[in-house]
């Protein structure tokens, strides 16, 4: 994941996090307590640097059908955008799935 700008977007765990005790496929979950942060981002505005330094994300998109002790996860289908450090948005941030496999999904087991 990165920024808009070139950047790259990092999980930190929010004081363990919600999800950090829940894995799918051997990776944490991410949720929307958890923060991310965002380093070597290139943007320049008018000619001073205004790099993206957090991204926020809006779990109202679906995310709230799944959650983790009442927190929700973060989807695919999240939307986010990235903030500088000043709070002015910056754009959303730039998503690539890895590992996706056709058919049954690993790791999730429905009832």
């Amino acid at each position: 994941m990165g920024c808009p700008h070139g950047g790259r977007v990092v999980p930190v765990s929010a004081g363990g996090g919600v999800g950090a005790a829940v894995r799918i496929d051997g990776a944490a979950v991410a949720t929307a307590a958890d923060l991310f942060v965002v380093s070597g981002c290139a943007q320049v505005v008018a000619g001073r640097p205004q790099p993206c330094t957090s991204v926020r994300w809006m779990p109202d998109g679906g995310g709230r059908n799944v959650c983790v002790d009442g927190v929700p996860v973060l989807l695919d289908t999240t939307a986010a955008m990235c903030f500088s450090a000043g709070l002015v948005p910056q754009g959303p941030p730039v998503v690539a799935a890895v590992n996706q496999v056709s058919g049954p999904q690993q790791g999730v087991t429905s009832r």
